[in-house]
């Protein structure tokens, strides 16, 4: 997105040239009429973001489960780790396509990934805890986030399974309890599941450009989708990349 004014030709002549211009003020033209916001059509990235999320989730859940040996803790980080780049990626795709809700969401999850296969790969001996304590500050963020997510129903049904599963691992690291590793585990397993079916979904709205498996959207999120292009740009004006201040 970029404004482009159209030079004026008469910048030169202007009040700010008058010999009884007050030192020190500046006089400029109305640019309004000269303004114009340019718009770039992209893809989609939420399909890739949820699909990341589906792939990591399952990774670490079978960890948790016990279904690879013990040895086996460092190949989970680095299956991992390449899910922070890719999540990285849809978050700034997603800033760009003016949706700070899925933005921020996919950015936190990319550092999650981050900090998990960091804190496995170094091997410290009181890393499950600091995860634990780590996982909780996630539950606190997920929390805050199902309250703005919900027309975004993929959205918040990843985050209505993420919560429970972030409670577990975080419980599971400060206890130790082997029942709430498990438990957490088997919560990344649903939460693979359901990020697999709201990426394989938005992946088919994409090319079929329209809804064949039902995704939920209310409200704002589904005049976004349904509405004409005067929707896409209500407001645009004040929208950060416009305005002058975030």
């Amino acid at each position: 997105m970029s404004t482009d004014p159209a030079p004026d030709a008469d910048a030169g002549t202007g009040p700010a040239g008058r010999p009884d211009a007050a030192p020190g003020r500046r006089f400029e033209p109305d640019l309004r009429s000269m303004t114009r916001i340019n718009l770039r059509p992209i893809a989609s990235p939420m399909p890739l973001g949820f699909f990341t999320v589906a792939i990591a989730s399952a990774m670490t859940g079978c960890a948790q489960l016990g279904l690879f040996e013990a040895g086996a803790r460092s190949a989970v980080a680095l299956c991992v780790l390449p899910a922070f780049a890719l999540q990285l990626l849809v978050s700034v795709l997603a800033f760009g396509a003016r949706d700070v809700i899925a933005a921020t969401l996919m950015a936190v999850f990319a550092g999650s990934w981050l900090a998990y296969a960091l804190v496995v790969l170094d091997g410290a001996a009181d890393g499950p805890r600091v995860l634990g304590v780590f996982n909780l500050a996630l539950l606190a963020f997920g929390a805050l986030m199902t309250a703005v997510t919900r027309p975004k129903r993929a959205l918040w049904l990843v985050l209505a399974v993420s919560l429970p599963r972030w409670a577990a691992a975080g419980l599971s690291g400060l206890t130790g309890a082997e029942g709430l590793t498990r438990t957490s585990g088997a919560l990344g397993l649903v939460v693979a599941l359901v990020a697999m079916y709201a990426a394989f979904a938005l992946m088919l709205e994409d090319m079929r450009s329209e809804e064949v498996l039902p995704l939920g959207r209310s409200g704002p999120a589904h005049a976004a989708v349904e509405g004409d292009l005067a929707v896409q740009l209500r407001d645009l004006e004040r929208q950060a990349g416009v305005r002058r201040t975030l």
